[in-house]
Parts: C-alpha cells; sequence; structure tokens
C-alpha cells in the first residue's frame, strides 16, 4: 500500500479510534496522544510490512496500550491493576460506533476559542499532526502545540463528558461546529496570508470532516447546506488561478475547467438543503452558489436571484461581508454607483473601514463607474492591507492596469 493510500485510511481511522478509547476510558487528553503515537506507528510500519486485517482495531489496541503505560506511571497501585485490567482490547471487541460527530462537539467546546477549536478539531478528529496545522496557519510549531495543549486542558477543566449535549445546547453546539469547519474551508480555499492563494489541503480536510457530519445528520438542512457550499465552490479550484498562481476572478474564470462531477453533487445537494420550510445562512449561500454554477457563462448569471437570496441572508444573518457582497450583487442589477451606495454604510463599521476587500471591491465599482483615479488609489491601498501575496499580486496588477 502506497505512504498517501496509508496517509488517508489514517485520516479516515484516527477521529473513529479517538471516539473509542474517549467512551471507553474517558481522559480526552491522554486519549487523544496515545491514538497520535499508534498513528505515527502505523505510519511507519503499515506501508512497508502492509496492513493489518483489521487496521481499526490494530490502532485501538496500540493506542490503549500507550494510554495504559501513561496511567501506569501517574497513577496508585491499585488504579493502574483497575484499569490495566482493562486494557486489551481485542480486535473482536472495537464496537463499530462511529463517534465523529460527539469528537467534533468535544473539540469545539462552548468554552473554547474560536482559533483553539479549530486547532484542536485538525488535531483530534483531522487526524493532522501539530506540525502541520502550525505550518496550515503560519505559526511555530510550539506555539500551535501549546495551544493545542490548553485547548484539551480546558475541555478537562470544564468537566466535559463524552456524550452529546442535552437537546438545547446541541443545537447551538452543532452550530459551533459548522462554522469551526466553515473557517476551515475558507483558510484552505483562500488563505489569510501567505505566497499561495490556497491551501488545499485545509480545504480538502473540511469537506471529508463535514461529510462525515452529513453522513450522520443527513437530514439536518444546513448541514447538508454547508457540505453544498463548500463542494460548489471547491469546484472552481483549478480555474481560479493561473499556471504562475495568480487570482483569476469568478466573472474571468474558465467554467469549463470547473469539476463537472462536484458541481452536480453540490447542486443536487443545494436542492435537497432548500426543502425544508426554514433557512439558514449555509443553505442560502449555498444556493447563491449555485446560481452562479449553473450559469454557462459569467453574463448568463442570474444577479436578481443573486441580490434577493443576499438580501434575505443579510436579514437572518446580519454580517458585513454579506452586506458586501449583496453591494456587488445590486451593483450588476442596477448600476455601480448603487453598490458604492450600500458600501458607504459599511465605511462606517470600524471592522471593515480598512477592510483589503472593502476596499477592493470599492475600487472595482469605482473602475466600473468611470472613477480611474479614485479606483487606483483603492486597489493600491488594499494592496497594502491584504497579508495574501497571490491577492496582493492581484491588486497591484488591476492598479497598473488603470495607469497603463
Amino acid at each position: 500500500m502506497t505512504r498517501s493510500a496509508v496517509e488517508d485510511l489514517l485520516r479516515e481511522l484516527t477521529p473513529q479510534v479517538l471516539g473509542a478509547l474517549v467512551r471507553r476510558y474517558g481522559r480526552f487528553e491522554g486519549c487523544e496522544d496515545a491514538v497520535q503515537e499508534a498513528v505515527l506507528a502505523a505510519a511507519v510500519k503499515w506501508p512497508s510490512q502492509g496492513l493489518p486485517d483489521n487496521p481499526r482495531a490494530w490502532l485501538t489496541t496500540v493506542a490503549s496500550h500507550r494510554l495504559i503505560d501513561q496511567i501506569r506511571s501517574e497513577n496508585a497501585r491499585r488504579e493502574r491493576e483497575e484499569l490495566a485490567s482493562a486494557a486489551d482490547v481485542p480486535p473482536e471487541d472495537v464496537p463499530d460506533t462511529d463517534d465523529t460527530l460527539l469528537l467534533l462537539f468535544l473539540c469545539c467546546h462552548p468554552t473554547l476559542t474560536a482559533a483553539s477549536q479549530t486547532a484542536l478539531t485538525l488535531r483530534a478528529v483531522g487526524g493532522l499532526t501539530t506540525a502541520e496545522i502550525a505550518r496550515a496557519f503560519l505559526v511555530p510549531e510550539a506555539t500551535m502545540a501549546v495551544r493545542i495543549s490548553r485547548a484539551k486542558q480546558r475541555v478537562k477543566a470544564a468537566g466535559s463528558t463524552f456524550e452529546l449535549p442535552p437537546a438545547p445546547e446541541r443545537e447551538e453546539r452543532l452550530r459551533v461546529v459548522l462554522h469551526v469547519l466553515y473557517l476551515i474551508f475558507n483558510e484552505g480555499y483562500t488563505a489569510s496570508s501567505g505566497a499561495v492563494l490556497e491551501r488545499v489541503h485545509l480545504a480538502d480536510e473540511a469537506i471529508r470532516l463535514t461529510r462525515l457530519v452529513h453522513a450522520q445528520l443527513p437530514d439536518d438542512a444546513e448541514v447538508t447546506g454547508l457540505l453544498a457550499l463548500m463542494l460548489l465552490t471547491h469546484a472552481r479550484r483549478r480555474a481560479r488561478t493561473t499556471a504562475d498562481g495568480d487570482l483569476v476572478p469568478l466573472a474571468e474564470q474558465d467554467r469549463g475547467a470547473w469539476d463537472a462531477d462536484l458541481v452536480a453533487e453540490g447542486l443536487d445537494l443545494a436542492k435537497s438543503s432548500l426543502s425544508g420550510t426554514d433557512l439558514g445562512p449555509y443553505q442560502l449561500q449555498a444556493a447563491i452558489a449555485a446560481t452562479h454554477a449553473v450559469a454557462a457563462t459569467a453574463a448568463d448569471t442570474d444577479w436578481r436571484q443573486v441580490h434577493a437570496l443576499y438580501l434575505i441572508l443579510e436579514r437572518i444573518a446580519p454580517n458585513p461581508m454579506v452586506t458586501l457582497n449583496r453591494a456587488i450583487a445590486l451593483a450588476e442589477v442596477e448600476d455601480p454607483q448603487a453598490g458604492l451606495a450600500v458600501l458607504k454604510e459599511l465605511e462606517e463599521d470600524e471592522r471593515m473601514a480598512k477592510h483589503h476587500r472593502l476596499l477592493s471591491v470599492r475600487a472595482h465599482l469605482l473602475e466600473l463607474a468611470g472613477e480611474r483615479d479614485a479606483a487606483y488609489e483603492d486597489y493600491r491601498r488594499a494592496a497594502k492591507a491584504t497579508a495574501s501575496s497571490a491577492e496582493q499580486r492581484f491588486l497591484e496588477e488591476r492598479a497598473r492596469r488603470l495607469r497603463g
């Protein structure tokens, strides 16, 4: 079996094995460390020695032994003996229960910050190493290790149990889970900083984890909507950059290069997510992405529908970025001045006044309105405000074009 195939299998099995151990022993932090050690051992042995008959059972047994070794070094003799007697987990005793959703709830505990929730999710459920997560978020490995360790300690201090929270809390916690997956995907699809536009492995991991949640909650419209949104957005990946890695905006992309299979699956999921009576933000964003996906060319886009969907989204989930996107859609429906009028509202928001996305959208609309000097200045300001090299190059090129 190739090393890459082994890595894919280990990513799939990691949350299942961790869930089995946490369900049996509690001790989330110790179980997570033990599973990571077992995964590392498998990554070394399996490519050269071949897969065991039951890979999941192998990992569970090895991780259980590692955990008991930890416990023996920490606890008194009686506790050691009691837990050690339950330590040997033969393959036939490994439960088939998939506790991925429970793990996601645990990693997205409300006592944690969004950054800690994301890091812990990628480590415990995504199976990424601390070094991989650190590289993805451009921080030193030691810094990320401390962040993850503190997150596990806070989960332990909160007295969390490995079970679904009560019904009223469950819905809210699921929204946190979806938000964390959404943030991971967004960071993968358009990196907030660095030399490249995308961190594809993060986007892929977000999709994989969202598929797992969808498999366990197939009737949840927001889960379905989030998966549809990710697939329809990720389908554009090959068309988003040039061979040199430069950004290609949606209106200029070769739609023939979009992934037709992802588009088809995303459209089916988007339609399914809208079959109920209630509408959530991910369903609406999926519907917007679907409207773009069904247009053969940018000129064929039903901008009135896009604008109407953003109006609804703005009402149920107010957010400056939603308003920013509505301004773009309104400019397409009416004229650039109508979009610029909406942007004036955002200029009073401290979160957005100097944000590179507001500046770049305003530059684009000013350019369409024929105000080339003002557009040039905003493109330059936007380029200086972004930490993404790919976006910076794109914005600087737009500015140079106005002076060409």
